[in-house]
């Protein structure tokens, strides 16, 4: 599994996650890699709870994980994402939190 390159701020995560009815948030792209630089935004992945509506205040959310992180985000859906690539960055995508049955919980790295 590859790392993130940068600090996740987890309990924060975590709490994001609950307030936005997020199921999953995963990491993909670049801050997964060797190219991922000082200028590189973070791409992330989110997985709402079904009936969940977000509208416009998507990039609401967009913005206030960018606070978090301290860089720029580039907030995804798996519907959002090109059916060219979107396979591969749903198996490559590195969770930071995943919703258990009745738990929320950050996801573990070892």
């Amino acid at each position: 599994m590859k790392r993130a390159k940068i600090e996740i701020p987890e309990k924060e995560i975590a709490e994001f996650c609950r307030r936005h009815n997020i199921r999953r948030l995963a990491l993909f792209g670049s801050v997964l890699g060797d190219d991922f630089t000082p200028d590189s935004d973070v791409d992330v992945l989110v997985e709402f709870e079904p009936g969940t509506r977000i509208g416009l205040r998507f990039f609401a959310l967009q913005e206030e994980l960018s606070r978090m992180l301290g860089r720029k985000v580039d907030l995804n859906t798996p519907g959002f994402l090109s059916r060219y690539f979107r396979e591969r960055v749903m198996e490559e995508a590195e969770d930071q939190y995943a919703a258990g049955q009745g738990q929320d919980t950050p996801t573990a790295h070892a």
